[in-house]
Formats: structure tokens, C-alpha cells, sequence
């Protein structure tokens, strides 16, 4: 998507008949002068700057999932209300106020980072993330909890700033290993995250007399925030001592720069180009499905065999989780850089979303093989019938990873979508507000329909499963559109 300003008669003449259509850069590319050669071979990975894009970005999913093991004991520790019942609504606050604060910051970010550059920007939101999450676990009141939280999401805001440092120090011959392994940075992250939560929180109790009569003894929640937050201080040097300025790189195309490249588009004109609209619709269907799959998963894990689950113990539950991660890193560093290679990248984003019908539609399965291998006597399967549904679990587990490399495939199609920086750290906000926007409304909503199809046998106990295969073919459909738009998607803006 190029950018253009009408500086003559001539100009604003061609400008008026331009459509969604034309391609980009059409009169930078009429001189042969002004093109550079081709590359033919793949440029080198920057690795240094990769990795520390990669150790900053995983702050945002250690910070925003370490306090889930601990939360809703730090609410009643707070003793913000007296009925236990009620604690699971005062904690699905404190988990919200991040999730809304990000999603209203992340576009606002995306702009300052196009006037005082992209390495201010991630520092200062790294040392906002840092801070604020240390002050989560000094908090003595709900409401101390709700504004460190908010906090800490306002600045986590800077995730579409990170992203597109990516796209700016790759290029068409190496993103196809670059995207991959900046993809795995959610899975570890959310692996890493609960793990310093469930160890570290309420040291004094668990590990003896070196926290008794210390801080962390009057703040039982405060050493896991003081690790994530310290990580994240050690992302900010990492930035301030590695990581180089992008915002004035050369155009993403390999075009010269050029001070038409340099104009920001506006909100009206990003959701007026088809390809970015497309890209931002099913960023949310993506994330959705994947947020969804992720509490579906808990649930019908943790739910007795005789209410429609498996009824699988909390540190089963943990393992299945920790060995996913093992999988879906599998996939993002051996599976998808050879894929790219080879499938164009419009294809294969409609092709890993497949996975995300066949995951929904394939968990009741599991609980059918528990019933008819459930030996009553001891209350475990059949050996035959446990390998049954190991073996399926596992091709559940794949399926949905599967699903979830649509989101470095999503990176890659924002891109290549895009010739501006300026346009490409924009367009990665739009990106970044769909799918907090759907990490807002997906766990409510499909916990919601779970706890209903239970409690009134809704298809059996599993109204919830029809429901997500539904909305995962109906993203199947959106993303269909995907292949044929960013063909036609070199959009010519005119300043007008």
C-alpha cells in the first residue's frame, strides 16, 4: 500500500481516478531508476535484532497470564467480599482491565511510534509493563488491583509497535523464517507466565523461614509480579542496548525511500482497502477461535466423565498444556518455514484456519471414548480405550495448533500487504485491536454457552461445540476472501 501526496495538477488528475485497485507505487515504478535490483538470494536473518524483538514481546503474555494461578486467592486474601461465590467475578475484572485497556491503547501507540520512532516507543512500554506489574503485587484493594492491571494493559499496548519491527528488519526472502519464530512467543510466554505465578506466589508458606518478616510475607502475591517485572526491566536495556531504529528504513517493497512513503493513513482509509478490512475481520475470527479453544479445552478437561468431560486432574490438565507448547513449537520452527517455501501464504492462512472446526467438532469424541471405557469399579478406562483417547487428544491438540499458526501466517499477509512503515505499523494496530478485542469478549461469552449447554442438556451437554464449529467455518468463509483480495491489493492513497 503506497502513499501518496497530490503536489500538481497532473497528480491530483491521476489521483481522482484511482481505485482500490491500482497498484502500488505506480509512478515510483514507471522509472526503472528508481527500482532496485531484485533479490535473488535470501538476505541473513537479523538474528540479534529477532531475538531481542522476541525477549521484549514475550513480556506481554508472561505479564498478562502469571497472575491466573494466583488471582482469584489474592482477591480473597484482599478480602474484597465475603461470599466465595463471588470471588471468579471480582477476579474476571482484574483479568479484564487489562484486555480493554490494551485494546484501547494499541492504535494510539502504533501512531506515536510513526512520529518519535518505534525504539522509544517499545522501550517506554516495556518499563510501563515492568513497573505497573510490580505494582500489582503490592496492591491492597480491589481497586488498586483493577488500576495496576489497567495500567499494565495500556502499556502492553505497544504489542503492534513490536510486531512490525519484525516486518521492517525481514523482507520477502526471510520472513518465512522470521514470523515462525516470533510466533512462538505467546506459546511460551504462556507457559512461562503461569508457571512463575503457581511457584512463586505465597512464598513465605511455601518455602519457609527466608520470606517470613519480609515484604513478601505481607504481600504473599508480590515476588511473582517482582520476577515478571524484573524480566521486563531487562527487556528495556535489551532494547536500549541492542535494538536498532526501523522507522526510517526503506520501503517494505525495496522501493527508495521516498517522502510520499513516510504519510500515515487514517483509520477510514485502512478499513477502505478490502485486503486490510478481510485481514482485520478474521484477526479477530482468529483469535477468537484460539481464546475460545483454550477455555473450552479447561473446561471440558477439568468436567466430570458423567457431566460430558474428562475429568482429568489440575496437574494433568498442566501437562497437557506444557507438552501443546511443545507442539505448537514444533510446528512454528520445523513444520511452517518449509510450508511457506512452498505454499503461497494466502493459501496456507486459509488452510490452518481448517484446523480450528476440526478441534471444536472433534472434542465430544473424547468424552464418548471415556464413557464406553470407564470401568466403574476403579473409575479409569480400559487400556485400549485410553490409548484411543490419547491418540485422540493428541490429534485434537495438533489441530488446533494447526489453527493457531494462521496468526504468524496473518503477520506475514499484513506485510506483504503493506509497502509503508508507516502504513505497516497501523495496519498491525488495527490488527492487534481485533484480536484484543476478541481475547475481551471470547472467554465470557463461550464459558457463558458451556455453563448453559451443561446445566440444560443443550444437545446433549454440547450446544457448545455446534456453536464454535459454526463461527470457525463462517472465519473458514471470511478468510477464503483473503487470496483473492491481496492480489488486487496495492492500494494508492492521495493526500488530499
Amino acid at each position: 500500500m503506497a502513499i501518496s501526496r497530490s503536489d500538481s495538477s497532473s497528480n491530483l488528475s491521476e489521483s481522482n481516478t484511482t481505485t482500490e485497485t491500482t497498484p502500488l507505487l505506480n509512478s515510483a515504478r514507471d522509472d526503472p531508476e528508481d527500482q532496485e535490483p531484485l533479490v535473488k538470494e535470501a538476505t541473513p536473518l537479523p538474528m540479534l535484532q529477532l531475538l531481542v524483538v522476541c525477549f521484549i514481546r514475550i513480556m506481554d503474555p508472561i505479564s498478562f497470564m502469571q497472575i491466573f494461578p494466583y488471582v482469584n486467592e489474592f482477591i480473597a486474601f484482599l478480602k474484597v467480599t465475603d461470599d466465595p461465590s463471588q470471588t471468579g467475578f471480582y477476579s474476571g475484572l482484574v483479568e479484564s482491565a487489562f484486555a480493554i485497556t490494551q485494546f484501547l491503547a494499541i492504535y494510539q501507540w502504533s501512531r506515536l511510534s510513526n512520529k518519535i520512532g518505534r525504539k522509544p516507543v517499545i522501550m517506554a512500554g516495556t518499563l510501563g509493563l515492568a513497573l505497573s506489574t510490580m505494582y500489582f503485587g503490592l496492591s491492597s484493594s480491589l481497586t488498586e488491583l483493577l488500576v495496576s492491571r489497567a495500567i499494565c494493559g495500556i502499556f502492553a499496548g505497544t504489542v503492534a509497535v513490536v510486531q512490525s519491527v519484525v516486518g521492517e528488519i525481514t523482507d520477502a526472502s526471510n520472513q518465512a523464517a522470521a514470523f515462525p519464530i516470533y510466533g512462538l512467543v505467546w506459546p511460551i510466554g504462556g507457559v512461562v507466565g503461569p508457571f512463575i505465578g503457581g511457584v512463586l506466589s505465597n512464598p513465605a508458606d511455601k518455602y519457609g523461614s527466608f520470606f517470613q518478616n519480609s515484604i513478601f510475607h505481607r504481600h504473599p502475591y508480590f515476588f511473582p509480579c517482582l520476577v515478571a517485572g524484573t524480566l521486563a526491566l531487562c527487556g528495556v536495556v535489551s532494547a536500549y542496548l541492542f535494538l536498532e531504529e526501523t522507522m526510517h528504513k526503506k520501503p517494505l517493497d525495496g522501493t527508495r525511500s521516498n517522502p510520499v512513503d513516510d504519510r500515515e493513513p487514517t483509520l477510514r482509509e485502512l478499513f477502505s482497502i478490502p485486503i486490510i478490512r478481510a485481514l482485520s475481520i478474521s484477526a479477530f475470527a482468529l483469535n477468537f477461535n484460539r481464546t475460545c479453544f483454550d477455555v473450552l479445552f479447561v473446561l471440558f478437561c477439568y468436567t466430570p466423565i458423567v457431566n460430558g468431560g474428562l475429568g482429568f486432574s489440575p496437574s494433568t490438565i498442566g501437562f497437557i498444556l506444557s507438552s501443546s507448547g511443545l507442539i505448537s513449537a514444533t510446528m512454528q520452527v520445523f513444520v511452517m518455514p518449509v510450508l511457506l517455501k512452498r505454499v503461497e501464504a494466502s493459501k496456507l492462512y486459509n488452510i490452518a484456519l481448517s484446523g480450528w472446526p476440526i478441534s471444536f467438532a472433534t472434542l465430544p469424541i473424547l468424552n464418548f471414548i471415556a464413557r464406553r471405557g470407564l470401568v466403574q469399579a476403579t473409575g479409569n478406562l480400559h487400556l485400549v480405550s485410553d490409548i484411543m483417547l490419547w491418540a485422540t487428544l493428541v490429534f485434537i491438540i495438533a489441530m488446533s495448533k494447526i489453527g493457531g499458526m494462521a496468526y504468524s501466517i496473518s503477520l506475514i499477509l499484513t506485510r506483504i500487504n503493506t509497502s509503508s512503515p508507516a502504513a505497516l505499523v497501523v495496519s498491525n494496530g488495527v490488527m492487534s485491536c481485533a484480536m484484543s478485542l476478541a481475547r475481551m469478549t471470547g472467554p465470557a461469552l463461550v464459558s457463558s454457552i458451556f455453563a448453559l449447554s451443561q446445566e440444560y442438556h443443550l444437545l446433549e451437554g454440547y450446544l457448545w461445540s455446534l456453536c464454535m464449529v459454526c463461527f470457525s467455518v463462517t472465519a473458514m468463509g471470511l478468510g477464503r476472501n483473503i487470496s483473492r483480495l491481496s492480489q488486487s491489493s496495492l492500494t494508492h492513497f492521495t493526500h488530499k
